[in-house]
């Protein structure tokens, strides 16, 4: 009898290390980039999910490029994955979109964004919604339509801060961002609205870049709970509004419009999920931008006098003294713009770009099996000292002579090729707005807080505390 249960003990061993070892040793039809696989199933997920300082690159990639070199291999939640931080691979590999690469996330990722969510599709479909939402946030929209709406809701919030005295800046911009965007997309008050979508909002943000286990107690399980939530009071108001029959002068009304249409591939399904999506993704990272924004100026007095003299001349130049920022005046920022560029390229608010390998494709000598996915990490890129003399320091000037409106490939803030992020006009529209009005109309100092960690997505634990007053008057003379 022990014989046969030690035979049955060491084929169960064998039976494992053969599982271990083809793990760690995948098939390819090449040679695959060097690296470690990490445990079956869980690989190195851990690890990447460990939190960090925001100056820096991700200990988990600074330590396998010191190991390994600009491109290897690794496994995050079940997925192959190839992890490139060279610039020339990055840009082939947005070259390649719907060709080679198709846009990739986790399944739980999808699962919390939703599954008609316009990150999963690519194409034609993908090239249909992004038109959709150009509609509401293209230059001409936001020149004619956006940019007077933003000025008055901008002003209004930072009035209100200054009156409360102290504020966090990473709530009270979340707040003037998501009440401004919600009305735009469907006519969303939150005070007159008993089912608060912004509380669900920040239970689905919380846990969005966890650890994917749904269980009861956990940030992925609050998260799914949150999404559900936010999914019930979106859908009851576009439900509400179909009926009604009424328009609200929203992109809502435009949803509507084009679910009734006899040729359209929209449907309810995806429409509710695009809103959802749009909602999320414009207030959360602009509002983590404008609040590293902020502390960063406070940290660079001579940042904050060359923003004040560059928009006190703006309003020299005026007609009209109390008259709103102008699309002119926008476009006329050099320096807001080298501030904003030196913002988003040291925030790297988003901490990885995935697509996925559709069709064998030969890297540096290597062959990155069909199936296995491409991780780009633009914090590589911003931070290296080849790129960006003296990277960690905040320093506007560094922009001097560079084109300010486009991407690159040492410079991803926006992401890259046919999926550059479709609201970056929105976002530093925004940004330009805040400083208008923010350096030039009050007086603050931050009182505690400002520090960001990585989980690896971007969060204050401590929040950005100032103290804020309305000047005076505005010296502009």
């Amino acid at each position: 009898m022990w014989g046969a249960v030690l035979v049955l003990v060491a084929l169960l061993v064998v039976k494992i290390s053969h599982w271990f070892y083809r793990w760690a040793n995948p098939k390819c039809d090449g040679e695959l980039p060097p690296g470690s696989m990490g445990l079956p199933i869980i690989g190195e997920t851990i690890e990447f999910f460990t939190a960090h300082k925001l100056y820096d690159i991700p200990p988990f990639i600074r330590k396998r490029m010191t190991r390994y070199g600009d491109v290897f291999k690794t496994s995050l939640v079940g997925q192959k994955v190839v992890v490139s931080t060279d610039p020339e691979i990055n840009y082939n590999i947005f070259q390649q979109e719907n060709k080679s690469f198709l846009i990739w996330y986790t399944e739980s990722f999808i699962e919390i964004l939703g599954q008609e969510s316009l990150l999963k599709y690519h194409g034609k479909i993908h090239k249909y919604l992004k038109n959709l939402i150009l509609q509401l946030v293209s230059p001409e929209s936001l020149r004619v339509k956006l940019l007077p709406e933003m000025n008055e809701a901008t002003r209004r919030h930072l009035q209100s801060w200054a009156e409360r005295g102290a504020v966090d800046v990473k709530e009270v911009a979340s707040d003037m961002i998501f009440e401004y965007f919600s009305k735009k997309l469907i006519s969303y008050d939150e005070k007159k609205n008993k089912r608060k979508l912004r509380e669900n909002y920040t239970a689905f943000i919380e846990g969005l870049i966890s650890f994917p286990l749904n269980i009861p107690g956990t940030k992925f399980h609050a998260c799914i709970q949150g999404r559900n939530n936010a999914i019930k009071i979106i859908k009851e108001i576009y439900e509400q509004r179909k009926a009604s029959n009424k328009p609200g002068n929203d992109f809502l009304d435009h949803m509507l419009e084009e679910v009734a249409r006899e040729d359209t591939i929209l449907n309810e399904a995806i429409a509710i999920d695009l809103i959802f999506v749009l909602l999320f993704a414009t207030y959360e990272t602009t509002s983590a931008a404008i609040t590293l924004l902020t502390k960063y100026i406070f940290d660079h007095p001579k940042v904050i006098e060359e923003l004040t003299k560059e928009h006190e001349a703006i309003i020299r130049n005026r007609k009209e003294d109390n008259s709103d920022m102008t699309w002119e005046e926008y476009k006329s920022m050099t320096f807001t713009h080298m501030v904003i560029n030196e913002t988003v390229r040291l925030a790297n608010i988003v901490p990885g770009i995935f697509r996925k390998v559709v069709k064998d494709v030969k890297i540096k000598g290597y062959t990155i099996p069909e199936g296995w996915v491409m991780m780009v990490v633009p914090s590589v890129l911003h931070l290296s000292p080849d790129k960006y003399e003296d990277p960690l320091a905040f320093n506007p000037w560094r922009w001097e002579g560079q084109e300010l409106h486009a991407g690159s490939k040492t410079f991803m803030a926006f992401g890259g090729g046919i999926r550059l992020c479709v609201g970056a006009d929105f976002a530093k529209l925004q940004m330009a707005v805040f400083l208008h009005s923010f350096v030039t109309k009050y007086r603050w100092s931050v009182t505690k807080g400002g520090t960001a960690i990585r989980k690896p997505g971007l969060v204050f634990p401590d929040g950005l505390h100032i103290q804020i007053e309305e000047k005076e008057a505005v010296e502009v003379n």
